[in-house]
C-alpha cells in the first residue's frame, strides 16, 4: 500500500536510515554485490526496490513477507520474521554507505519471488558455484 507513491511503512521526509522488523511489511533478501548485480541484470525492469549496502557489499531485495521461506541458495539469505533491515532514508540513492539502488514506489515495492529466485539461481549458474 502507497500513501502519494510512498510505500506507507517509509517515513517521507525522513533523513536517517531506520531499522525495520522484516515479516510484517516485506520479507528482504540478501545476497553478495556481484551475485546481485548479476541478478539485476536479469531481472531487469522486472525488480521491485532494492537497497544496496556501500559499505557491506550487498544488495537487499524487498519481497513479499513469507514468499520464500523455503529458499535455499547458496549465499542467499532471506530475511523474515525475527530479523530486522536498515532501511535508507528515500533520497539517499547513491553510497556511501546504504541506499536505494532502486527506489521503492508504487510500481516497485516488491520484486516477484518466483522471478527473483530465477534471476538469482541464473546468476549462481553463470558463476559455476560449485552447490548447484
Amino acid at each position: 500500500m502507497t500513501v502519494g507513491g510512498t510505500p506507507w511503512w517509509m517515513q517521507p521526509g525522513s533523513v536517517e536510515v531506520r531499522i525495520v522488523a522484516a515479516g510484517g511489511w516485506w520479507d528482504a533478501v540478501r545476497v553478495p554485490l556481484d551475485l546481485g548485480i548479476d541478478a539485476l541484470r536479469n531481472l531487469g525492469d522486472e525488480t521491485g526496490a532494492v537497497i544496496g549496502d556501500g559499505f557491506g557489499g550487498r544488495l537487499y531485495w524487498l519481497i513479499p513477507p513469507g514468499s520464500a521461506a523455503d529458499w535455499e541458495l547458496p549465499q542467499v539469505r532471506v530475511l523474515g520474521r525475527g530479523c530486522h533491515v536498515a532501511i535508507p532514508p528515500l533520497h539517499r540513492v547513491t553510497r556511501p554507505g546504504l541506499y536505494w539502488r532502486v527506489s521503492p514506489s508504487r510500481d516497485h515495492e516488491w520484486t516477484n519471488t518466483p522471478r527473483l529466485h530465477s534471476a538469482l539461481r541464473t546468476a549462481l549458474l553463470r558463476g559455476n558455484s560449485p552447490t548447484i
